[in-house]
């Protein structure tokens, strides 16, 4: 096998490009993640879209997948996720998210080896609730055994930001700490 200088065999070196070290050291940090997007307006929703343009260029692998009819079993062991939700009502989490939710309270799932993070969205004039949808899930999933990854962010609409901006710079901020954690296996605790 022939091997270039950058110490990758030709065919290798080729396919990573110009500069193949660099494109080497961007794979290794390259995450793959599914946002579970939570909301009855569109709005978590687009702010998941902006996440995964942001970081599908940087190497990332990012499915967007709504909450509708998800029950718990869509929380493997070994994969990571990024829960996008809005709050509804009394602190409540949207409508397409009540079943999965639901069903994790029910069952119960043992959910150590699954990485996550939250992005929750909810207005601070309802200062009893505020982004009570993505505190919720994050309840939920800690007290399963899954690990969450950095702080939750909250955004508050009555700020006066763009929810996908603040967003975005979180995220990247995240997906760079998830990339220096070691990646747990089924059935190991965080």
């Amino acid at each position: 096998m022939l091997v270039g200088p950058s110490g990758l065999p030709y065919g290798l070196a080729a396919l990573a490009g110009a500069a193949p070290v660099e494109r080497l050291q961007e794979m290794r940090v390259a995450v793959s993640l599914t946002i579970l997007v939570g909301t009855m307006t569109g709005t978590a929703e687009l702010v998941a879209e902006e996440v995964r343009d942001t970081l599908e260029p940087k190497g990332h692998a990012v499915d967007i997948r709504p909450m509708d009819r998800l029950e718990a079993s869509v929380l493997e062991p070994g994969r990571t996720y990024l829960v996008c939700t809005s709050t509804y009502g009394q602190g409540d989490v949207p409508d397409n998210a009540a079943q999965l939710y639901e069903d994790l309270q029910r069952r119960r799932p043992d959910l150590a080896g699954v990485q996550y993070g939250v992005i929750a969205l909810g207005d601070r004039t309802y200062a009893e609730t505020f982004c009570h949808g993505g505190r919720r899930f994050d309840e939920i999933m800690r007290s399963l055994k899954a690990e969450r990854i950095g702080e939750v962010m909250e955004h508050d609409a009555s700020a006066g930001t763009v929810p996908e901006e603040v967003a975005v710079a979180w995220a990247e901020d995240w997906v760079q700490a998830l990339a220096a954690r070691p990646r747990l296996k089924r059935g190991e605790a965080a």
